[in-house]
């Protein structure tokens, strides 16, 4: 079977290509988790990011947004001696901080999915790439996104990280026209 050429990495990479990479996400919680993780990701690699995913899970209270919002300095100390995940002080800060602001965007909006997904315009861009060299680092999707929460204080969400959330999250369909993944899942 045909997949994304990324996704032969690793045998994590496979599954969570196979299972999870571009299948449209609607709940608040996963779509947190996967902001922090592609924001945690900057200059490493996707697949370190995947080993620590469970030690993401466990130590940020599986993602609970009103949990992590109310980190304090304790906790966040905490968290930057811990193997399991990257332990970064702007990053883990940064989760904090975002937690908080997708709680105001609750508040806002309704929910986090209204305002993430509202830069795609509520349903996946489909795309047609034959080889991964087609597909784009950012696209105005991506620019209008990072610009947009840039601007309300988000932490980690450069237009390439936005992208990548995008892809990963299944606003954007980037599996290759050859993948047995391309089609799949879309529009949910």
């Amino acid at each position: 079977m045909e997949r994304c050429s990324w996704a032969n990495v690793s045998e994590l990479d496979q599954v969570y290509h196979d299972t999870e990479w571009g299948v449209p996400v609607h709940d608040d919680r996963e779509l947190f988790e996967m902001l922090i993780l592609e924001g945690a990701q900057a200059g490493l690699s996707w697949t370190t990011i995947l080993k620590k995913r469970e030690g993401y899970r466990e130590a940020f209270d599986h993602f609970d947004i009103e949990t992590v919002a109310a980190y304090d300095d304790e906790k966040i100390a905490e968290l930057l001696t811990n193997p399991a995940i990257v332990r970064n002080k702007l990053k883990v800060n940064g989760t904090v901080t975002n937690a908080k602001l997708v709680l105001e965007i609750q508040k806002e909006l309704g929910s986090f999915d209204a305002y993430v997904w509202s830069f795609v315009g509520g349903k996946p861009i489909i795309n047609h790439w034959e080889s991964m060299s087609d597909v784009p680092a950012t696209t105005a999707e991506s620019d209008a996104m990072s610009k947009a929460m840039k601007k309300r204080g988000f932490k980690f969400v450069g237009s390439t990280i936005c992208y990548a959330y995008m892809q990963a999250t299944g606003m954007v369909n980037d599996h290759m026209t050859s993948c047995f993944r391309y089609g799949v899942d879309v529009g949910k």
